[in-house]
C-alpha cells in the first residue's frame, strides 16, 4: 500500500477530536476536558493520573463524566484493519516547513490464523490484560511488566499460562520514528488499549501498531514526587485504628490521646487489642478479670504460651490522663482502665464505634479448637457475647460485676491469625478444618449478635493480605456475615529474615524489577510477589467480596535492618543486612513518630508507592503523609469501605498520619 493510497482509504473512518488525548501520568485540573478512545470526557475532580493506576476516562467514572463522542477541527485517523493485511514498512513522511506534520497513518495487521496473539517482544511494555504469544504458548499478563520471559514466569510470576496456541504468531511491529532535527519528540506517548492510534499534538508521532499488545512508551524517568491525591470522597468510608492495650505502659499512650491529639474527630472506629480465648468449662471461652504476664510475647515454646491477660490495663487502673477530666474516678467506680475511658469517649465523639478485638498475633492459639464443631462454636460466642457485648465482666480488684461493661463496645472484631495457616505462631492450633470452619464461626458470631435485639451490633474481622492466607478461606461466603473486612495491608517484609534483602514492608504495588522476586531455588517469581495491597485488594474482589466491605490498613510504624550497604543506587534498596535495625521497644520495628526525626535521607519508589529512609547504616521501611495520601486515593478510586491503622500510638502528638488517611472521607 502505497502513502498517497492511504487518505482515500481512510477517509470515511475519520473521526475529530476537539480537545487533547488523555495521557496517564498528567495532573488534570476539574473540568478539563480530554479525548479518549473517540470520546469527549470532563474531568470531575482534580487529580493524577498515576502511571500504573490505568485512572483513563473510560474506566474511572468518579473522576471523569464522559461528554459525548470526540468533535472538533483536529482529525483523528481511525484505522479499521482488514481481514489479512501484509505488514509493510513505515512509509517516510517528510516533514512540512510548518511545525504541524500529517502522522503517518499504519494499518494494523491481523493474526493470520486462529489462536495465536501478538509475539512477546523483551522491550515492550505489557499492562494487565495483555495477550502474547511465545514459543509457541499463549500468555496473559496479570499485572504491569516489562522484559519478563513468559516461559519462565512459573505459577506465581507475572504471565498467566493460556496453553499452546496454533496458527501463525502475528510478529510485533516496529515503527521507527521519522527524524527531524528541529523537533524533539513528546517523552511520553499514551498506551491505547485499541487499534486505533491517536495522534499527540506535535511534530512527531510514534504509533506503536500492534493489535493487542500496549505500546512501548520512550523511557520516563519517575519522579519522587507525588502530587496532592484528589478522587472523590467514598460516602460513609470507615477511618479506623487499632488501640493497643498494652501501649499505656512504655508509650505512655493513654485513651485521653486519642481526643487531646485530634484524632479522635476523624475516626469512625476504634479496634480494642486485644481480648484473649481460653480453655474453661470443657470448651474455650471470651474472659476477663486475668491479670497474667503472656510468657509467648518473648518465649514462644514456654508450655503457658497464649494464655496471658491484663486486666489492670482493661478496667483496674487509673489512667494518667482522663478524656473528662472533670469526672475523676471514686473507690468505688465499678470499672477504671482503658475501658472505662472508651466509653467515655464515645460520649465525646458519638462518630466511634468501640470493638473488642479478638486474638491477634499472640492469642490466637485456640481459635481452631474452638470453631471445630457446632457446639463449641456456640459456647465460645455466647462467652463473648455476654463478656464484652451484654458486659459481664470478671470480679478483678473490686471493679466489675454483671452489666458494668455494657456500653462499651459496639460490636466484635475477630483476628484469628491464621486459619488454615502455619504462618501464625508455632504455638498456634491449625487444621485443614479452619477454612470451613472460619465461615461457620462468623455466621455463628452474626447469629448471636442478631438475636440480642439490641439494635445492630458490628461484626468485622482482621485478615492477612497474602497470597496463601486468603487462598486458605472462603472470602465470598464468610464475608456475608460482616459488617467490613480490616485487610492487614503491612508486614510485607520484616526483619523476621534478619539478613534482608531490605524490601518494603506495606507498598501499595509490586516492583516488577526487584531482584528478591525470583526465588533462588526454583528460579520462578516467588510468594512475595503476591505480598502487596494491589494483589490482596485484586484477590478479594475476584473471589467476591463487594469492594465496600474492604477495609485498607495503614502501619503508623516502620521495619528496618541494619548493617545496610549502598548497593548500585546508593539509597539501600533490596540490599543485604547484618541485623535487625535498634528499635524502642522492638528490634526491627519503630514507630512513625520516632522515624520521622531519624537521622537519614527519605527515598520514595514511584512504582510500589512506598518511602524508606536511609542513613549509610540503618534503613526503615515505612509510610509516611505522602505514602497515606496515594493510598486514601487507592481507595477512592475503587470505591472501597475506607482505612484503618496499626496503631494510634504510633503516630504523632498532632495525629499527623490519623488526619491524612481520614481524608478518604473529605
Amino acid at each position: 500500500m502505497t502513502l498517497l493510497a492511504i487518505p482515500a482509504a481512510l477517509a470515511a473512518a475519520y473521526s475529530f477530536a476537539a480537545y487533547p488525548a488523555w495521557q496517564e501520568g498528567s495532573t488534570y485540573a476539574a473540568g478539563t476536558l480530554v479525548s479518549y478512545s473517540g470520546k469527549d470526557y470532563r474531568a470531575l475532580v482534580t487529580h493524577t493520573a498515576h502511571v500504573g493506576t490505568n485512572w483513563n476516562p473510560a474506566s474511572s467514572p468518579t473522576l471523569w463524566k464522559l461528554v459525548g463522542d470526540s468533535s472538533g477541527p483536529t482529525p483523528t485517523p481511525v484505522v479499521t484493519p482488514t481481514p489479512v493485511v501484509t505488514p509493510t514498512p513505515t512509509p517516510v513522511v517528510t516533514p512540512t516547513p510548518t511545525p504541524v506534520v500529517t502522522p503517518t497513518p499504519v494499518v494494523t495487521p491481523t493474526p493470520a490464523g486462529a489462536g495465536c496473539h501478538v509475539a512477546w517482544n523483551a522491550t515492550a511494555v505489557y499492562n494487565t490484560g495483555s495477550l502474547v504469544t511465545h514459543a509457541g504458548t499463549n500468555y496473559k499478563a496479570k499485572w504491569w511488566t516489562q522484559g519478563d520471559d513468559p516461559t519462565k514466569t512459573g505459577q506465581w510470576g507475572v504471565w498467566e499460562n493460556l496453553g499452546a496456541c496454533s496458527g501463525d504468531v502475528t510478529p510485533t511491529p516496529v515503527v521507527t520514528p521519522t527524524p527531524t532535527p528541529v523537533v524533539t519528540p513528546t517523552p511520553v506517548v499514551t498506551p491505547t488499549p485499541t487499534p486505533v492510534v491517536t495522534p499527540t499534538p506535535t511534530p512527531v508521532v510514534t504509533p506503536t501498531p500492534t493489535p493487542v499488545v500496549t505500546p512501548t512508551p520512550p523511557v520516563v524517568t519517575p519522579t519522587p514526587v507525588v502530587p496532592t491525591p484528589t478522587p472523590a470522597p467514598v460516602e460513609g468510608a470507615q477511618v479506623g485504628g487499632y488501640f493497643s492495650q498494652w501501649g499505656v505502659y512504655g508509650r505512655g499512650y493513654e485513651v485521653a490521646d486519642i481526643a487531646s491529639s485530634g484524632a479522635a474527630d476523624k475516626l469512625t472506629f476504634i479496634n480494642y487489642a486485644f481480648g484473649n480465648l481460653y480453655q474453661k468449662n470443657g470448651g474455650y471461652e471470651c474472659a476477663t478479670g486475668i491479670d497474667k504476664l503472656e510468657p509467648g510475647a518473648t518465649d514462644p515454646t514456654h508450655p503457658q504460651a497464649g494464655t496471658g491477660g491484663d486486666a489492670w490495663s482493661d478496667y483496674g487502673r487509673v489512667p494518667a490522663r482522663l478524656v473528662d477530666p472533670s469526672q475523676p474516678y471514686k473507690w468505688d467506680s465499678p470499672i477504671r482502665g482503658n475501658f472505662a475511658e472508651l466509653k467515655a469517649l464515645k460520649a465525646k465523639y458519638p462518630n466511634i464505634k468501640v470493638f473488642i478485638s479478638l486474638g491477634g498475633w499472640t492469642w490466637s492459639k485456640w481459635f481452631s479448637a474452638a470453631a471445630s464443631t457446632d457446639a463449641l462454636r456456640k459456647q465460645l460466642v455466647k462467652s463473648c457475647v455476654d463478656t464484652f457485648i451484654k458486659g459481664d465482666l470478671a470480679s478483678y480488684d473490686g471493679r466489675g460485676g454483671p452489666g458494668t461493661g455494657k456500653g462499651v463496645f459496639d460490636g466484635i472484631d475477630i483476628d484469628w491469625e491464621f486459619p488454615g495457616s502455619h504462618g501464625g505462631q508455632p504455638y498456634n492450633i491449625v487444621s485443614p478444618a479452619d477454612t470451613q470452619n472460619f465461615t461457620l464461626l462468623l455466621a455463628e458470631f452474626r447469629k448471636q449478635l442478631d438475636a440480642l435485639n439490641d439494635g445492630h451490633k458490628l461484626l468485622t474481622v482482621a485478615i492477612g493480605a497474602g497470597k496463601d492466607k486468603i487462598d486458605l478461606t472462603e472470602p465470598a461466603e464468610y464475608s456475608k456475615h460482616l459488617d467490613w473486612i480490616n485487610i492487614m495491608s503491612y508486614d510485607y517484609n520484616g526483619t523476621w529474615a534478619a539478613q534482608g534483602p531490605t524490601d518494603f514492608q506495606a507498598h501499595l504495588y509490586p516492583d516488577p524489577t526487584n531482584p528478591n522476586a525470583i526465588d533462588p531455588k526454583t528460579g520462578e517469581a516467588s510468594l512475595a510477589t503476591h505480598y502487596n495491597t494491589d494483589s490482596a485488594v485484586k484477590s478479594l474482589l475476584a473471589k467476591g467480596v463487594p469492594a465496600n466491605k474492604l477495609v485498607v490498613g495503614l502501619p503508623f510504624y516502620g521495619r528496618g535492618w541494619t548493617g545496610v550497604q549502598p548497593g548500585p543506587n546508593g539509597d539501600g534498596l533490596y540490599q543485604a543486612a547484618t541485623g535487625a535495625a535498634r528499635g524502642t521497644y522492638e528490634a526491627g520495628n519503630e514507630d512513625y513518630k520516632v522515624l520521622k526525626t531519624a537521622a537519614g535521607k527519605v527515598y520514595y519508589h514511584p512504582t510500589t508507592k512506598q518511602s524508606w529512609k536511609y542513613d549509610g547504616n540503618n534503613w526503615w521501611s515505612y509510610d509516611t503523609p505522602q505514602d497515606i495520601a496515594v493510598k486514601v486515593d487507592y481507595v477512592k478510586s475503587k470505591r472501597l469501605g475506607g482505612v484503618f491503622a496499626w496503631s494510634l500510638d504510633g503516630d504523632t502528638k498532632d495525629a499527623e498520619l490519623a488526619k491524612e488517611m481520614a481524608k478518604v472521607r473529605n
